[in-house]
Formats: C-alpha cells, sequence, structure tokens
C-alpha cells in the first residue's frame, strides 16, 4: 500500500516583504520620455511670467523677431555716399542689417509723460553728465603775463642768472618775480620784462659745491658705460686729498654732481664736477673762451721729425667732423711731450688731431682748465674748488 504526502509551502519569514521589491537604493527609476510637443508646451509656461512688455511678447533675453522691410532692403544695398568716400583700401567696414535686431524706441515724449527724472530727454539739449564724475578746471596761474616769448627759464639761462635747472628749481620755490608779480612754472616772457630774484636763492646758490679730482685710467666722465664705472663714485670721505681744507664734507654734495667737460677713458688729469650750473655753462657752454691745458705724450708714426708745417697745422687748419677747428697753442713741452691749449672740447679730438699729422698719443693729462690748476692732488683724489678760485 503506497501512501502519498502532500508538500506544504513553506510560511512567509517573520518581517519579510509580501509587495514587490522597488529600485535598489541609489539607482534612480527610469523617467518616462516627454514628447516635443510637452517639451515647448512646459517652456512656454515658465516662460510665461517673464515676457517683456512690448510688442511681440518676446521673453527675457530674447529679442523679438522682425522681418525685414523693402526700406530695410534699399538701405542696406544703397552704395555709399561718394562726397566724403575714403581712398580704395581704406574703406571702413559696412555694417549690414541686422533682421533680428529689436525695433528702435522712439523717444518723442508724450503729453502725459511725467517732467522728472525719467521723462525723455529732448533732441537739441545737450548730453547729461553726472556731476561726480565731472572734474575740476585746473586754476589759471597767478601773474602770467600776456604778452608771448621765451621761457621764463630760457631767459634766467641767457642772461647769466641761473642755469636751466636752478631756474625751475627757483620759480618753483617762489624766489622769482617777473614785473613785480610772482612767476610760474613754464611761463613766458617778453625781451624787456623785468625778473627780480629772491636772496635766498642765491644763498642757496653758493652753498652748492664744485669739486676737482684727478681721474685715472680706467673712469669713464659721465654716466657708467662697457662695464666701466663713472668718476663720481671715487667722491667719497676716504678718497678726499689730506691736504683739502675749508670746506666740511656732506653726502648731500654728491646730489646731482655732474661733470663739467670730459676726459676718455684713456686719459687722465683735471675732471670737474660740480652742482653749480653757472660753473657748468662757463666750462662746457657755446660761448665758453676758458683754456683747458694739456701734456701730451706721442710718438712719430712716420719717419722723420714732426715739422714746423705740421706743428703749424696742429695750431689752425685742421677740420674734424666737416667743421674746421678753433685756433690752438701747441708746443713742445720735452723731446717726446706737446703742450696743448684749446679752447673746445670735441669727442676725442687731441688724438684724432695729432692722427691727422702722423703723431701716435701715447698719453694725456689735463694740467688745467681757466685758472685752476691740477697742482698737487694725487691720482684717484679729489678735493673742494676753494672760494678764492675761479675758471674764469
Amino acid at each position: 500500500m503506497v501512501t502519498l504526502k502532500l508538500k506544504k509551502d513553506k510560511a512567509p519569514a517573520q518581517g519579510a516583504r509580501s509587495e514587490p521589491r522597488g529600485p535598489l537604493r541609489g539607482v534612480a527609476a527610469p523617467r518616462k520620455q516627454r514628447t516635443l510637443a510637452q517639451a515647448q508646451a512646459e517652456r512656454a509656461e515658465r516662460a510665461e511670467p517673464y515676457k517683456r512688455h512690448v510688442p511681440g511678447g518676446a521673453p527675457l533675453g530674447e529679442a523679438p523677431h522682425r522681418r525685414e522691410t523693402p526700406k530695410d532692403t534699399a538701405r542696406r544695398k544703397a552704395p555709399p555716399p561718394r562726397g566724403d568716400a575714403l581712398p580704395a583700401g581704406n574703406q571702413p567696414p559696412q555694417r549690414s542689417a541686422r533682421s533680428d535686431a529689436p525695433p528702435r524706441r522712439e523717444t518723442q515724449g508724450r503729453r502725459d509723460a511725467p517732467a522728472g527724472r525719467d521723462a525723455p530727454a529732448r533732441r537739441d539739449a545737450p548730453p547729461r553728465r553726472d556731476p561726480r564724475l565731472a572734474s575740476p578746471a585746473a586754476p589759471r596761474p597767478v601773474g602770467a603775463p600776456v604778452q608771448e616769448g621765451d621761457r621764463l627759464s630760457k631767459y634766467m639761462t641767457a642772461r647769466g642768472q641761473a642755469s636751466r635747472r636752478e631756474a625751475d628749481d627757483w620759480i618753483a620755490a617762489g624766489w622769482v618775480r617777473v614785473d613785480g608779480k610772482l612767476a610760474v612754472l613754464g611761463q613766458r616772457i617778453g625781451p624787456d620784462a623785468r625778473i627780480d630774484i629772491d636772496p635766498r636763492a642765491r644763498t642757496e646758490q653758493a652753498q652748492r659745491v664744485t669739486i676737482l679730482l684727478n681721474k685715472p685710467i680706467g673712469y669713464v666722465s659721465g654716466q657708467a658705460e662697457d662695464g666701466h664705472q663713472p668718476a663720481v663714485v671715487l667722491v667719497k670721505p676716504e678718497n678726499r686729498w689730506p691736504d683739502d681744507r675749508g670746506i666740511a664734507y656732506q653726502p648731500g654734495h654728491l646730489r646731482h654732481l655732474a661733470p663739467a667737460g670730459r676726459l676718455d677713458i684713456d686719459s687722465v688729469g683735471l675732471l670737474v664736477l660740480t652742482q653749480d650750473g653757472r660753473v657748468a655753462k662757463a666750462l662746457i657752454g657755446e660761448d665758453s673762451r676758458i683754456e683747458k691745458e694739456y701734456l701730451v705724450r706721442v710718438q712719430r708714426t712716420q719717419p722723420g721729425p714732426l715739422s714746423d708745417t705740421d706743428l703749424a697745422l696742429l695750431e689752425h687748419g685742421l677740420t674734424l667732423d666737416d667743421q674746421p677747428l678753433k685756433p690752438a697753442k701747441v708746443s713742445w713741452a720735452n723731446e717726446d711731450q706737446l703742450r696743448f691749449v684749446l679752447r673746445e672740447g670735441k669727442k676725442r679730438q687731441i688724438r684724432r688731431m695729432c692722427e691727422l699729422v702722423g703723431l701716435e698719443v701715447l698719453g694725456l693729462k689735463r694740467v688745467r682748465i681757466g685758472s685752476v690748476v691740477l697742482g698737487k692732488l694725487p691720482v684717484g683724489q679729489w678735493r673742494y674748488l676753494r672760494s678764492d678760485e675761479s675758471f674764469g
């Protein structure tokens, strides 16, 4: 006899879900795709509150579409006017009319428009400017003469009253008057103007110093060039000549200290460095007549001694840079040195003069400028120009 057993279904576990399981956490459920018509309808619904209040009702940020009229087409295709036409190749690019540009609003005022800040401006009225951006007008200089002429500083320099830099400094300090009125920088005066200078300017000018330096080889007179230092770097307390007396050294004496004349890098001797513009003008000005004396050691590059004709040619008759040289004094100091006395100072003038007559310069030393002599000043040392000394 066979016994059959029926298999019973297992009971669900306690806490188990009987409903179907949803999507896993972090995995998005599949979205139902919208149709194109539904997307356009939603976009129009969102843009409805932001429509412009202009004909066409375009949303904010979008220009209303405007069709090109026959008048716009004629204006775009019309040739440029010929009255002020530019030559070929210089024509400015023509701007084509945009069909999608918004129409211009008319600025004609209405009768019922309020007269105030929001009222439309008149066409013939000047443009309104923000008063906060307006710059104040520059005040006119007081006391400036009416007649035209040269600048005041130029007149003062021509009259020997001061250099151009000094004149500008004095004018800025209020120490100069023209016809009794306070002068200003840049003003122009006539030839008959009366110029008065405050005594304080003379006192300040008297405090400016002039330094005499025995320049060694290897230093340039002016600004540094080709790796060589300017001679002014030697003006320091430890290089002052011990026999120099009278003026106490001050660091301010190095301000605006400029060479009055030059010595090339291969030359030695007396070099003048000054703060006084009058001294510089007297030594290197176009009308300067102050003599400069040099000792020049030479050797002959041609057979035979230097003839008297060549010696006379050195004194007068040579030309440099297509310009005749001023008369000079040239004589023998000893058997191998010439003494030159010049009243001008072209670049490497003595060396070039000697080359023209068959001489080679082996050494050059400046020993005198006007009435001031180099004397016993050692090479590389300096001293102050004394109050009893003068170049003229």
